[in-house]
């Protein structure tokens, strides 16, 4: 497996986004709810969606190793962020009691699909020429 300089911040990202998926959601939800958790108190949609990212994080996390074989996850990761954070962003606006979510992680899903489509046109447009 080689690293070459045009994957390297890729490398990094996946990396970065893979350890907040599979260790940071749960904090941000106890600490920041209004901007993290829809619900309040118990809530077995947050434990489903807190799973579903972490095994994303998860194989994230593997990807960094070798990202130009891992497209299709690094792909996916962005356009479900951008499905994912357009509906919540929906829901936000519609629910004023949501409204904390925009700051939160709307506003970071947006930030993730848009870092990692950047650098994986860098990385893959860098090889192609």
């Amino acid at each position: 497996m080689s690293h070459s300089a045009d994957d390297k911040y890729l490398r990094i990202a996946l990396l970065a986004v893979g350890l907040v998926f599979t260790f940071g959601l749960y904090p941000l939800t106890i600490f920041w709810p209004e901007g993290w958790s829809w619900h309040t108190g118990h809530s077995d949609y947050l434990q489903m969606i807190l799973g579903v990212y972490a095994t994303l994080g998860v194989f994230l996390m593997l990807a960094s190793r070798n990202p130009k074989s891992h497209l299709s996850l690094i792909w996916f990761t962005v356009w479900s962020s951008v499905v994912h954070g357009g509906i919540m962003a929906a829901q936000s606006v519609a629910t004023p009691e949501h409204m904390g979510h925009l700051w939160g992680d709307v506003l970071a899903l947006f930030a993730v699909a848009a870092v990692l489509a950047v650098l994986t046109r860098q990385a893959t447009s860098a090889t192609a020429h």
